[in-house]
């Protein structure tokens, strides 16, 4: 990307390098892959530097909208800083009551708009419930046939996935803040290449 600045400040955004009249001159697209930076900058065309340092992952953050300044002969492209997304459920009060914005269907107290906390949890709940799903038929047939238990392995594993989805479930819910819930999710790599990351993972079955 480029951008096009005038009398010291951006006038255009260049997305798509095209042939452009500057002044009274027009100049081919060519000018962008056989012209040098300098020259560029001569005629006012600057590359745009990407400063992303503000910018966070819109899982966890609120990105403000982006801008574009010029200074010291660069122009760079940024971000202000990102706002933490809500980690724990916002409740209507009766506040919201008293001025008449609490819908019928709902009362003081109730959820409102459902934090990340409440947004994870459910997806653990999913993800633990699809792992089980596949296996669920040897509990059924164990309580319609007399004769028949379910398997020790299949016993064991889906013991060994409530127990960590139960486990995955309380560390999202003591997480301080939603910083702290990012680092749960967060994978690092150890000196012999292997990932992994403080919230752990729901158990397999082996075949």
């Amino acid at each position: 990307m480029y951008a096009l600045v005038e009398d010291g400040s951006i006038s255009k955004l260049i997305t798509n390098p095209k042939a452009m009249v500057i002044g009274d001159v027009r100049y081919p697209v060519k000018i962008f892959q056989l012209w040098s930076k300098s020259e560029l900058n001569a005629i006012g065309i600057y590359e745009v530097i990407t400063d992303s340092t503000n910018k966070k992952d819109e899982k966890w953050y609120i990105n403000t909208n982006e801008s574009y300044a010029f200074a010291d002969n660069q122009v760079t492209r940024s971000w202000g800083t990102a706002t933490p997304k809500a980690h724990a459920d916002t409740l209507w009060t009766q506040a919201d009551s008293d001025d008449g914005d609490l819908p019928d269907d709902k009362e003081v107290g109730d959820v409102k708009v459902e934090g990340l906390k409440t947004q994870l949890i459910r997806t653990i709940k999913q993800q633990a419930s699809g792992l089980l799903a596949p296996t669920d038929w040897y509990v059924v047939k164990a309580s319609e046939v007399s004769d028949y238990s379910v398997p020790t392995n299949i016993a064991t594993y889906r013991a060994s996935v409530r127990t960590k989805s139960n486990e995955m479930e309380t560390a999202i819910t003591n997480a301080s803040d939603t910083p702290a819930l990012e680092t749960l999710y967060t994978y690092t790599t150890d000196d012999d290449g292997v990932q992994s990351r403080p919230l752990g993972e729901l158990p397999t079955l082996e075949s």
